[in-house]
């Protein structure tokens, strides 16, 4: 049990995973690097690329490797649930889906990389687990189970898809995180599971209906004690601006009742941050592991610093308790602390972008950041200065 409060239980939320393509050459097991991109045929590609700008891998890493700094830190924070959104096809499978252009295989032999950051939750509602079609997920949803993860946003039939992952977090306590995704990610209608088809918890619109059936739903499952986490892939992948539909989605998830925390995630860097009702939701959670160091384009985004989400949730009442931020920044694809002026720099992108949103981003302990209230003397400072303005 997290040791901040007896009464609280700690999350560590983190964006995309993406360890297949030239993150999975570097590891001890790589699979076949053949990619069917318009510019990149091959997955060393991209390790030549990383290694212009950052310097020599020493291939093959330990499984460890892509984690870097990150595992310390949730080593000493000892979060109760650590949830990620994998964004990458574990198999060997070469049935390359033809609708995308972009493809991420891990090879399974590769696994212990994954087990290596040790998450409670495998969110796979996302533009990239079916990437080589249906026998890719299904091999993915089997390694998974093989390793003992936990997954929840795909499966082999939409009532499965559809489930939320449940964790023990002490005390009799439970997190349920529940998973879904959004065309506006690039996740393909067909990809949608079905009464007798595998695929992904496909949400074709996110309106406040649909998002008062999710909450409906997770507040049925919920027990006294229980944190729910509604994991939504959703928007573009460039831009801080968060659309109407996406706010009016993540406030009605917690209107409902049955969410505690929105965790949002598709963008390449983080996006606002907001406290509603008493409850968190985060908009874009950024990447987190890939291999795009040396991919040209975006540069003023600086999508090699990297958020880790350490969120404090009162386990009684589902309030938001406390949100620290680790910053780091990606070298050599190895997470490393990132310098005091990098953090610095996303601690302002942070707080600007996050300003109407009624809260503040600040400069924590041990070189975190914090979240706060925009104005703590407000009467509605406990829901974060924000109200909505429905």
């Amino acid at each position: 049990m997290s040791a901040e409060s007896a009464g609280t239980v700690t999350l560590s939320l983190c964006g995309d995973v993406m360890l297949g393509r030239g993150v999975d050459q570097i590891l001890p097991c790589p699979g076949d690097p053949e990619l069917r991109e318009g510019f990149m045929r091959d997955a060393r590609a991209y390790v030549g690329l990383v290694e212009t700008v950052s310097g020599k891998i020493p291939a093959p890493v330990e499984p460890s490797w892509p984690w870097g700094d990150a595992l310390e830190v949730l080593d000493e924070a000892a979060p109760d649930v650590r949830v990620i959104n994998l964004e990458t096809s574990v198999t060997r499978h070469s049935g390359f889906d033809p609708g995308k252009g972009v493809h991420y295989r891990m090879n399974p032999g590769n696994l212990g990389c994954l087990g290596a950051a040790r998450p409670d939750v495998c969110v796979l509602a996302n533009n990239h687990v079916m990437d080589f079609g249906r026998p890719g997920l299904e091999e993915t949803l089997d390694a998974l189970a093989d390793r003992g993860l936990r997954t929840a946003g795909a499966g082999r039939h939409a009532d499965e898809a559809s489930s939320p992952a449940v964790v023990p977090a002490g005390a009799g306590r439970r997190v349920l995180v529940v998973s879904m995704g959004t065309p506006s990610s690039g996740i393909p209608l067909e990809w949608a599971a079905g009464p007798d088809r595998s695929g992904v918890n496909f949400l074709a619109r996110p309106t406040r209906a649909a998002a008062l059936r999710v909450s409906s739903r997770m507040r049925e499952s919920k027990r006294h004690g229980d944190v729910v986490v509604a994991s939504v892939h959703w928007g573009s992948n460039w831009g801080y601006g968060v659309p109407g539909s996406q706010r009016a989605f993540a406030h009605a998830l917690i209107d409902g009742g049955g969410v505690d925390v929105v965790h949002g995630h598709s963008s390449h860097h983080p996006r606002p941050v907001e406290v509603y009702r008493g409850k968190l939701v985060l908009y874009g959670c950024g990447d987190f592991v890939d291999d795009y160091e040396g991919v040209e384009g975006h540069e003023e985004y600086r999508d090699d610093l990297r958020l880790l989400y350490l969120v404090s949730v009162e386990a009684d009442t589902g309030r938001f308790a406390a949100l620290r931020m680790a910053p780091f920044q990606s070298r050599r694809m190895r997470l490393r602390h990132a310098s005091p002026q990098d953090a610095e720099w996303l601690r302002g992108v942070l707080d600007g972008i996050s300003g109407e949103f009624g809260v503040r981003v600040e400069n924590g302990e041990d070189g975190m950041l914090t979240l706060l209230p925009a104005d703590r003397g407000r009467p509605d400072a406990a829901d974060g200065g924000h109200r909505d303005p429905s």
